[in-house]
């Protein structure tokens, strides 16, 4: 018997938080997708724990900030501290910016969560079909669309997706990057990591110092809930089929901890680093771990690829929509591949940093250094300090309109974040009222921030093509936003700045002409 044959605009393949966001964000868009994860359920590993400034402020726009927010640890647990074992004191510690406290740029303050906290908000945060256990086994793509074979993973029955267009969020070890044949560049494996999900009553280290991760000698100990339980990661063993789990979290603990442990899970994986030489082959798209997988230290891999999808899905929306040219779709790459490059230097520099530290700690304890002793942190202002990495991020593509001979670049070092209007980087965050942010403005429309929009709307009442919304900018903001009074700044539904008008009103035919090009739009 043939197989079935499902029809959908976009088929989403693998139901981590990159896809599960990607399928909120469509469906705001209007645009029917299908997710396909091989899996039979949400992965029960807490995995990513780190949900940065950015993803919330992403979160808030489609309405789950303040979910994940009471589902997540306190502020105060924002925080990483060094220990010889769990229960010595800190040697040192630090603070993680943007998520032990408000910072003024942002509306939203990052969390910390596990992964499996987070994963059921974003399931239920859309309708589209999901299908559990369902792989996907080939591609095969033609003229207007992708054809997808998939299997049951349970049953072994076949199905057959014909998409418009396919997003790939299978994870580092992506089947579609395999089937496509597209390489990577990085230092590939950084060594095998396993992860042992316990429990155990470690309150009285613990409880009046707490932190999102605990960095000791002999492993890292991350609690996992704010209700309780806890993992801990360190290198695999050489035969971890004979490892006696519980017996080596009783050591890591430290001798004399006395406390008993229960393994609950126990998981194997590699953690990689690379980034994919292409993001983009005809109608298939890469996001995600598929397109870039990033070391674990400075928790910036998962809130890579919610940018990724963040900055993907309006222009997949344009495109089947049509008010938007094929075209449009080769800026994703353009915009996104650089800043993974920069996103995995960051990473990999962050987990030179904590080896140093903890070379220095194993030295200074070799010559005579009491636990007590504190020893300076070798990167003070950078190890989760990202601000620059995370807000400061600028595109210079085809979709952006730029002001002056000067693309945009993200900030070398990732920790300094300097708000700007310049196009290609983020809408700053100003405040319109107590509890507004000009952030909250933007949604699945192009957003015209301007003193007087009253004034712009009636210039632009011949412009049906593109979804635009017009927002009057407070006039204690025009000079923060380098406007005069008769300037604008032109939002792209992801929030980046896509034109400013310093002293001008554009016409009629000029915001006609701005979007076409933006868009790669054929009306002009």
């Amino acid at each position: 018997m043939p197989a079935a044959i499902t029809e959908t605009d976009v088929l989403i393949v693998g139901g981590g938080p990159v896809g599960l966001t990607a399928r909120a964000l469509l469906e705001r868009w209007g645009v029917r997708a299908l997710l396909v994860e091989k899996h039979h359920q949400l992965s029960p590993f807490p995995r990513s724990r780190l949900v940065n400034v950015r993803s919330m402020e992403i979160f808030r726009q489609l309405g789950l900030a303040d979910g994940i927010t009471a589902a997540a640890f306190a502020p105060e647990y924002g925080r990483i501290r060094f220990r010889d074992t769990l229960y010595d004191r800190d040697f040192a510690t630090a603070a993680m910016v943007g998520v032990n406290a408000p910072v003024p740029e942002s509306p939203v303050t990052g969390v910390v969560t596990s992964q499996d906290r987070l994963e059921p908000t974003l399931l239920a945060a859309a309708d589209a079909q999901v299908r559990f256990g369902a792989e996907l086994i080939d591609l095969a793509e033609e003229t207007d669309s992708v054809g997808a074979l998939l299997v049951d993973r349970h049953s072994g029955d076949e199905t057959r997706v014909r998409a418009r267009y396919v997003l790939a969020a299978d994870g580092a070890n992506s089947t579609i990057r395999q089937l496509l044949g597209i390489d990577t560049t990085g230092p590939g494996s950084l060594g095998g990591v396993t992860t042992v999900v316990f429990d155990a009553d470690l309150h009285r280290w613990c409880a009046r110092q707490p932190a999102g991760v605990y960095f000791t000698a002999h492993g890292s100990f991350l609690p996992l809930y704010p209700e309780g339980g806890w993992a801990w990661f360190a290198p695999t063993p050489e035969d971890p089929a004979r490892a006696d789990w519980p017996g080596l979290v009783s050591r890591a603990l430290g001798p004399g901890a006395e406390v008993r442990v229960e393994v609950l899970r126990v998981q194997h994986w590699v953690m990689n680093a690379f980034v994919a030489e292409r993001l983009r082959h005809d109608r298939i798209l890469l996001a995600g771990d598929a397109a870039h997988a990033i070391p674990i230290i400075g928790g910036l891999g998962m809130n890579a690829g919610i940018a990724d999808v963040h900055n993907l899905c309006w222009k997949l929306a344009g495109v089947l929509h049509g008010w938007a040219g094929p075209s449009l779709l080769e800026t994703y790459e353009n915009e996104r591949r650089p800043v993974a490059h920069q996103t995995l230097r960051q990473a990999v520099a962050n987990t030179q940093l904590l080896l140093q530290m903890q070379n220095r700690r194993r030295d200074q304890l070799q010559s005579g250094g009491a636990a007590a002793d504190r020893i300076e942190l070798p990167w003070s202002e950078e190890y989760f300090a990202q601000l620059g990495l995370v807000l400061g991020v600028a595109y210079h593509s085809d979709a952006v309109l730029s002001d002056n001979a000067t693309p945009p670049e993200p900030s070398d070092s990732g920790t300094d974040y300097v708000p700007t209007t310049e196009p290609g980087h983020r809408m700053p965050h100003l405040w319109l009222t107590p509890n507004s942010s000009t952030l909250d403005t933007f949604g699945e429309w192009f957003t015209l921030l301007a003193p007087d929009p009253a004034h712009w709307e009636q210039q632009a009442t011949a412009i049906p093509t593109w979804p635009l919304h017009f927002e009057p900018l407070p006039h204690e903001h025009i000079g923060l936003c380098g406007l005069r009074p008769h300037g604008a700044l032109l939002i792209r539904p992801d929030g980046h700045i896509a034109a400013r008008w310093r002293d001008h009103s554009p016409s009629d035919a000029t915001l006609r002409h701005v979007l076409a090009t933006l868009t790669h739009s054929p009306r002009p």
